[in-house]
């Protein structure tokens, strides 16, 4: 190898547990029962006067468009990449998770303002049938939930879906303990505290929703990664002289990305830096698409000149060489130096 040669790769495989196809089997069958007993509910929370009822209805109705946006969202994220899209469209999911939790946490200001009013002044409520109708309604999420849980959870749009339904089953626990309540002690009040109850649990969900995605989209590294732990790690390698421009994201939920600058020691072997770096990224980081660009010190100038990425007091910027003159990111060295 001689003094000027460099090295590029990118390795990209994936790998993901449960099909598409069987994905969306599960699914669909949840999103039947869901829609099947949202009218039945609907029916019953009206002339029982329950709004721990309504609210579970309308936090089923949102299960039901949660699991559509997600099924629309499967079909286009397995759509190749062409054209502008160099990613195909693998981030519908992505925005099928942030809808999903957005629609969470407008609901629940909505269901919240609504209970604080009834506990105020709680209307009369049908406890028997609000307990019946609840109960069923638990049976009803326990299968949708096992469904759902049965379908590939790694996926940020189907976890959004499993959410969704994950807490409409505690909302329909809690609206069975009101109905319980107001049947045995005639307390009105239950009704109101039980719709609360739904309410933290939806801003909990949709929150957790809405930040996972916001993530993804602001391209911060995922969860349980740190940047400057990793770019040291990659440092120590054997002749690794120093790793900048270092970036790590998702390109969707399960699909870590990376891309660095590596410089290695004069006379080193890029090649075999590179093939050691990706097998290192993916086995210790689960990172299997990784862009890696790989050089000797001093290729493109002075050695010293190369290692100086920022300003400093010395020779005119245009002297120091065009390598990588503004550089993103820390710069990460062996020893010890701060990020």
């Amino acid at each position: 190898m001689t003094q000027h040669a460099h090295a590029q790769g990118h390795d990209h495989s994936h790998a993901h547990g449960v099909s598409a196809d069987a994905d969306r089997r599960w699914l669909r069958g949840a999103l039947f029962l869901l829609t099947g007993y949202l009218a039945i509910e609907v029916v019953i929370g009206v002339v029982a006067q329950s709004l721990a009822l309504i609210a579970d209805a309308a936090h089923m109705l949102t299960d039901a468009v949660s699991i559509v946006l997600a099924l629309i969202a499967m079909r286009l994220a397995a759509r190749p990449a062409r054209g502008g899209y160099t990613y195909g469209l693998k981030r519908a999911e992505i925005l099928s998770a942030q809808a999903n939790g957005i629609t969470l946490l407008l609901l629940s200001v909505w269901l919240g303002y609504e209970a604080v009013q009834r506990l105020i002044t709680p209307p009369a409520v049908t406890g028997g049938l609000v307990l019946v109708t609840a109960l069923a309604g638990i049976v009803i999420n326990l299968i949708c939930t096992w469904m759902l849980s049965k379908a590939n959870r790694s996926s940020l749009n189907v976890e959004g879906a499993y959410q969704h339904i994950l807490t409409d089953l505690f909302g329909f626990v809690a609206t069975a303990v009101s109905g319980l309540i107001v049947l045995t002690t005639g307390f009105r009040q239950a009704d109101a505290i039980a719709s609360l109850v739904v309410v933290a649990l939806m801003l909990r969900a949709g929150t957790s929703l809405v930040r996972e995605s916001g993530r993804i989209f602001l391209e911060a590294a995922p969860a349980g990664v740190d940047p400057d732990a990793l770019g040291d790690h990659l440092c120590a390698a054997e002749q690794v002289v120093e790793v900048h421009d270092l970036h790590i994201w998702q390109i969707t939920s399960g699909q870590p990305a990376l891309s660095a600058h590596i410089l290695v020691e004069p006379g080193g072997d890029c090649h075999k830096v590179r093939r050691s770096l990706q097998e290192l990224l993916s086995g210790e980081y689960g990172i299997a698409h990784a862009t890696l660009q790989v050089d000797h010190v001093g290729e493109q100038g002075a050695p010293d000149d190369v290692l100086t990425l920022g300003p400093r007091p010395g020779p005119a910027p245009e002297q120091q060489g065009e390598h990588c003159a503004d550089a993103h990111g820390p710069v990460h060295r062996p020893g010890p130096h701060e990020h």
